[in-house]
């Protein structure tokens, strides 16, 4: 990312800068290359206060955290930051003038006596630097490169800010499809309980029958009370993300069932190489390094002369006197010839930093394909996951109600129904996990390959709620 910041003033005639609004907000247009922060929908800044009155689909949470979430605005501003330090550097282009005025009170002690007298004075003065071997040129590029470094870190929270955002929404839809899967395994193990219990009155059952049935109940009760407290946890986090109290109150539209595609896979390697050109990150160490690299010759600048022009108007007067002027316009040869080697080592720890940028480029680059790598595996595992899980979950189904209908016809054994049970209860819970590892992995991939946007979410379409079969809790 490169802004092409005009230098219009920087050639433009003296009586342009003299005749320009001292106060102007932003005289270079520096300010103007930072968007305003905006949500998928491009909303114009500031962002809309957050709408929590309806259900909230993914798209809108999403909107809600890149325009409320603190870290969007912090990165936001920090891209302000330094794009006003590029309006400074353009600033060492044009003249300075400044203006003076003084009233003075003189006594003046003589031999003879001593008098006393008023003087006033009123100076203007103005300095230009002509030419300075590249000194400002090199201090303009180190403040472009830094804001482009800037505005890249930016991209790269935003991104950061859009995988917080996916991943807390379904961790929360999946805490949700967690408890009904605990709900529906509660209501099991009390239906079993209950056939104990009248297996047990009319002398079918053994007392370890009930109180097998009994425990299957409690523990499956404690599992719906584990669940409720990871849905209020997994709530808060949603509300962090998007930058409201955990305290307000919203509900998430539901989500259809879809199973997940594998249109994802592709050649590791391609998806390394293009993940080096897209990822926010890199970019930014890139325009580090460049930062950096121009900071050298600016220190190296430092030991080169500087010519300015002058020009200098003065009025002063002393009571009683006729007022006095005085002009004066010229060139001015700076020529540094020894500052303690301070200009060296400057060279030297410029230099320094510019090899510390270097690494750090290189450690991001392999840091990049260690992140392509894990996020491709970590899908092609989520994305099989998800098919096991939906065989396993069949087959727990099918466990279930053979069991349940043997121990009804009174040829089964207690044990046997509630293993059969505590199966289901499991596939259930394995088969949500799939559901929301895939989707939260599928953006992760994105994310690593710095592709993270609204296109993704076109394949984001959830299939976490459990399936028909195993969610009726009917028996054969």
């Amino acid at each position: 990312m490169e802004t092409d910041f005009s230098r219009a003033l920087r050639r433009a005639p003296l009586i342009l800068a003299l005749t320009a609004p001292a106060l102007a907000a932003d005289p270079f247009g520096a300010l103007e290359a930072v968007p305003p922060i905006a949500g998928l929908q491009a909303a114009p800044a500031p962002c809309p206060p957050a709408d929590l009155a309806s259900a909230l689909e993914l798209a809108e949470v999403i909107d809600l955290a890149l325009c409320h979430n603190p870290q969007t605005r912090q990165a936001w501003a920090s891209a302000r930051v330094q794009a006003a330090q590029v309006g400074v550097a353009q600033a060492a282009y044009l003249p300075s003038v400044s203006a003076s005025a003084g009233v003075s009170r003189v006594r003046s002690e003589a031999a003879g006596g001593g008098s006393t007298y008023t003087r006033r004075s009123i100076d203007a003065d103005l300095s230009w630097v002509l030419f300075d071997f590249g000194a400002r040129a090199a201090s303009l590029e180190n403040a472009r490169q830094l804001f482009a470094a800037a505005s890249f870190t930016r991209d790269a929270t935003v991104q950061a800010v859009f995988l917080a955002a996916v991943q807390a929404f379904f961790q929360r839809q999946a805490a949700a499809a967690a408890l009904e899967a605990s709900r529906l395994s509660e209501k099991a193990a009390l239906e079993s309980l209950n056939a104990a219990e009248a297996r047990y009155r009319v002398g079918a059952a053994t007392p370890a029958d009930r109180l097998q049935a009994r425990t299957a109940h409690a523990q499956a009760m404690l599992n719906r009370i584990n669940a409720e407290g990871a849905v209020k946890t997994a709530q808060g986090t949603l509300a962090n993300v998007i930058g409201v109290d955990p305290t307000r109150s919203f509900a998430l539209a539901p989500l259809p069932t879809v199973a997940p595609g594998a249109a994802f896979e592709a050649d590791v390697a391609r998806l390394i190489e293009e993940a080096r050109t897209r990822r926010p990150d890199l970019a930014a160490a890139e325009a580090q390094y460049r930062a950096a690299q121009a900071n050298i010759d600016a220190a190296k600048a430092a030991h080169l002369p500087t010519l300015s022009f002058g020009v200098g108007a003065g009025r002063s007067r002393i009571a009683g006197d006729p007022a006095y002027d005085s002009a004066s316009i010229g060139l001015t040869l700076r020529i540094p010839l020894f500052s303690g080697f301070s200009t060296t080592y400057k060279v030297h720890a410029a230099e320094a930093q510019a090899d510390v940028q270097a690494a750090r480029r290189e450690q991001l680059r392999l840091q990049v394909a260690l992140d392509v790598w894990n996020a491709h595996a970590g899908l092609a595992t989520a994305t099989q996951s998800v098919k096991t899980a939906e065989e396993l979950l069949e087959s727990a189904t099918q466990s279930e109600r053979v069991a349940a209908g043997r121990y009804r016809a009174g040829v089964g054994s207690i044990l046997d129904l509630l293993t059969a049970q505590a199966a289901l209860a499991s596939a259930r819970q394995s088969r949500i996990q799939a559901g929301t590892s895939w989707y939260v992995s599928r953006a992760g991939l994105a994310q690593a390959m710095g592709a993270l946007d609204a296109g993704l979410l076109t394949t984001l379409s959830p299939a976490l709620s459990p399936a028909p079969s195993s969610a009726s809790g009917r028996r054969e």
